[in-house]
């Protein structure tokens, strides 16, 4: 069988339902992590179970790598199609075209850019969390569009057998492609999954996150990049606790006399990878009480960093007073690393790693 034969669109509508639902399911939980960083009056997001943060981020990058060699087999799969004559043609061909111009170069920044996130390359120049929610967008407009043109096309060939009752094969047939894409989509995933399932870490060797790190924990941001090894280290150190007028400031040694608790959770990072570990250190809502603070009330947690995208965040009630919520001092039994944010640092549950405030310097009551 040639391999214009081998191409065609049984095999291109089966390769694009698959690339279909691991593009939805990478566009809802893209949103999902983009409205608990940059939430809305109408968003919800729960504290438990506490893992939950853990498993929609890690199916979103598992979807979009298998997502690539999905991408890759469709694009060969049409590729001549891509070139045929007329190259205008009427409205609706313009429109199709259209639709598969804008497709293909969303879904290719997308799944790029989203690669090199993981590995940490910001080889780009732009912010890549504000150009990959823009383009998730585009690249789901362009799908319904694209959907909407194809629907008639890819009734007709789903209802159609894979190969034609008479065919003798002689080589390579279009079950051999689709078997191999579907073994191409599963060692990409195993390849890489073990970072968000620990079960599979051992066979994830191209996990950019492999569990290993200070104290059993990855780190994506050190205390060197951020520029806080003089201030986190400094006996002058204090954490401020405020509402209002109200201030409270502790030393480390006074926050290790308060009351402590111990939690086991798991970091998750947007990367895709996530660890349990075992935290430990004073229950935020019994910290934030030494001020006065209530139940109903969001906090604001400030860093020792400069200034910058994540240098403070802002903590949604319903996480505030949960009982796991810790402002944690400890991590497997031992004093912070300060990679991990001592001398002390938030610790919540379903949150992502990113807004799990490192070096702490001031925590305020939102009122």
């Amino acid at each position: 069988m040639s391999t214009g034969t081998l191409r065609g669109t049984a095999v291109t509508v089966r390769v694009g339902a698959a690339l279909g639902v691991a593009v939805a399911v990478c566009f809802v939980t893209g949103l999902i992590s983009h409205f608990i960083q940059h939430p809305q009056p109408w968003f919800f997001w729960p504290t438990r179970p506490v893992w939950l943060y853990r498993l929609t981020q890690g199916l979103h990058v598992i979807s979009g790598i298998a997502a690539i060699p999905l991408l890759v087999v469709k694009l060969w799969s049409v590729w001549p199609k891509l070139f045929e004559r007329p190259l205008i043609g009427g409205l609706v061909r313009q429109v199709e075209r259209l639709s598969i111009l804008v497709l293909v170069g969303a879904m290719l920044f997308q799944l790029s850019t989203g690669l090199m996130n993981i590995a940490q390359w910001y080889a780009f120049k732009f912010f890549f969390t504000t150009a990959h929610y823009a383009m998730a967008y585009v690249a789901a407009g362009a799908v319904l569009v694209h959907l909407a043109v194809k629907l008639p096309v890819i009734r007709r060939a789903l209802d159609e057998p894979l190969e034609l009752p008479d065919h003798v094969p002689d080589g390579p047939t279009r079950r051999t492609v689709l078997r191999g894409t579907w073994l191409a989509v599963a060692v990409a995933t195993l390849a890489t999954a073990g970072q968000t399932v620990p079960l599979l870490r051992r066979v994830s060797v191209l996990a950019p996150r492999s569990g290993q790190g200070p104290q059993a924990v990855p780190v994506n941001r050190s205390a060197v990049a951020a520029g806080v090894i003089r201030s986190a280290t400094s006996p002058d150190y204090r954490l401020t606790v405020t509402k209002g007028d109200v201030v409270r400031t502790f030393t480390v040694a006074e926050l290790a006399a308060l009351p402590q608790a111990t939690r086991t959770l798991p970091i998750a990072c947007v990367e895709g990878w996530s660890v349990d570990a075992e935290w430990s250190g004073v229950v935020l809502a019994d910290l934030i009480a030494t001020v006065g603070g209530d139940a109903d009330s969001d906090v604001r947690l400030i860093s020792l960093e400069p200034p910058g995208p994540y240098s403070r965040t802002v903590l949604p009630a319903r996480h505030a007073r949960d009982s796991a919520t810790l402002i944690a001092l400890r991590l497997g039994g031992q004093p912070l690393d300060l990679d991990h944010g001592y001398p002390c640092r938030l610790i919540a549950p379903s949150r992502p790693g990113v807004l799990q405030t490192k070096w702490l310097s001031r925590i305020e009551v939102v009122q």
